[in-house]
């Protein structure tokens, strides 16, 4: 029986959440520009990369280059937030499930929510994969400060 957990951050950021959420939603393309140590490449398999169901690919460094295949499962413009599911790569060996929640329309923060489902008791709670996220973001926020 499946057994979901939940792990979420909070991040703190000077620039408009907006641009933030924008740069999620309509341009993943300028990622590895910003964060070069962290994120190799986007690549867009499936769809136009930013509305439901579309589908990318992502090579990002934690330590090591790491595959992720994602899919876009929600976007709410209103609210500025969109939900990634994991689909293939390193992470879906070790999760049944893996969804990670973006929500920038707060004021000065936005918040990384993970949902997943380990493959067994052995795996541990992807701390660090929330934290990447979190350094990603300042990262962003960084980059939107310097475009004003």
């Amino acid at each position: 029986m499946a057994q979901l957990h939940k792990l979420e951050l909070q991040t703190l950021i000077a620039s408009s959440p907006h641009k933030f959420f924008d740069i999620y939603h309509n341009k993943t393309y300028l990622m590895p520009s910003i964060c070069p140590d962290k994120l190799q490449s986007v690549q867009v398999l499936e769809g136009d990369g930013k509305s439901i169901g579309s589908v990318r690919l992502w090579t990002y460094v934690m330590g090591v280059p790491v595959i992720a295949t994602d899919k876009i499962v929600a976007v709410d413009e209103v609210n500025k937030s969109i939900t990634f599911e994991l689909i293939d790569g390193e992470v879906t060996k070790y999760f049944k499930s893996f969804k990670a929640t973006l929500e920038a329309g707060g004021v000065n923060t936005v918040k990384w929510s993970v949902e997943y489902d380990k493959a067994n008791d052995g795996v541990p709670h992807p701390h660090s994969h929330l934290q990447f996220l979190g350094t990603m973001a300042k990262d962003i926020d960084a980059y939107l400060l310097k475009q004003n």
